[in-house]
């Protein structure tokens, strides 16, 4: 796929780059040209995420037209059952269901985290000092501030599509701080509050009373996770979707939007300016911010009523 390429030779450009830089730095000097480097590695590495959706994309219409051809059979995890199906009369893999597809994109994009994290910490140590952060760390990171701007960004979105946007209640611990990575807690929020508001709209119809969307801040000093559920009334997820919804092959957008997205230009991790269903690869990429540092993320759904989704963090440090 020529997205998958382009991210494959990009990595390749930096490896290669890094490896012949010297591997001893003995002078300041040396130090502010490696760090310029590793910087235009990071900005270089921006648009990574869109490019490999975009592969993602690629691969599901190469299959559904034929262009390519998977593996006969795959077998679920269960194996009592195979992930084929009938297009056209011409037996094809369930593009979403490629188990050995997912769990390489699975590790790729934890990678992808890992790297980013340490060159985020490297480059934002050597910039002036911000009251409450070490790196990209805030030690008084507020959940409840996060969720606000996460609300506002959504109802953007949601606004921009629909005219209109629910509500969304906050409660809980809202005068609560702990350390943790606050870009990390607004990608995941941001994912689950824009599906959220997606799922109450197209549930309820266009000019509906929305039911609000609640959002509740849990933590106490004997609890071990910090744990963050958004909850909404939008209709919840039929049981034969509940393993896809994790899969990075998987989306339930428009294909005319999947292919508005296919030339999108996104040169940032996440992005306002994207549609509120994209090409597929929000809450799998969410489980693993949270799962990088220890925590989790796990949906539960009502088919008829709504989803239920609980966001458990690790307090770093």
């Amino acid at each position: 796929m020529p997205s998958v390429v382009q991210v494959k030779d990009l990595y390749t450009m930096s490896f290669l780059e890094l490896i012949s830089y010297p591997k001893r730095i003995k002078t300041a000097s040396e130090e502010a040209a490696f760090a310029k480097i590793v910087e235009g590695i990071y900005e270089r590495h921006a648009s990574v995420l869109v490019q490999m959706a975009r592969g993602a994309f690629e691969l599901r219409a190469a299959i559904r037209s034929g262009q390519v051809k998977p593996p006969s059979r795959h077998r679920n995890a269960d194996a009592s059952t195979t992930t084929e199906e009938q297009i056209g009369g011409t037996s094809v893999v369930e593009f979403e269901q490629m188990e050995e597809s997912h769990d390489f994109l699975d590790r790729f994009y934890i990678s992808r985290i890992g790297i980013r994290v340490l060159i985020g910490q490297y480059l934002s140590l050597r910039q002036t000092p911000v009251e409450n952060y070490i790196g990209i760390i805030c030690s008084k990171t507020s959940p409840y501030e996060i969720v606000r701007r996460a609300i506002d960004d959504a109802s953007f979105m949601c606004t921009r599509k629909y005219g209109d946007a629910p509500e969304v209640i906050i409660s809980g611990r809202l005068d609560f701080t702990f350390p943790y990575v606050p870009t990390h807690l607004h990608y995941i929020m941001l994912e689950l509050l824009k599906n959220s508001m997606r799922a109450t709209v197209d549930w309820h119809g266009v000019d509906a009373d929305y039911p609000p969307i609640k959002v509740v801040i849990a933590d106490g000093k004997e609890n071990e996770d910090v744990v963050i559920k958004v909850s909404d009334e939008g209709g919840g997820i039929p049981r034969s979707n509940m393993n896809r919804i994790w899969s990075y092959l998987f989306t339930t957008a428009d294909p005319a939007i999947q292919e508005g997205m296919v030339a999108f230009n996104e040169n940032v991790d996440h992005s306002i300016d994207s549609p509120l269903a994209g090409l597929g690869y929000g809450l799998p990429i969410s489980r693993s911010y949270a799962r990088y540092f220890g925590g989790d993320l796990s949906i539960m759904s009502m088919e008829g009523y709504g989803t239920d989704a609980f966001v458990h963090l690790t307090r770093l440090g």
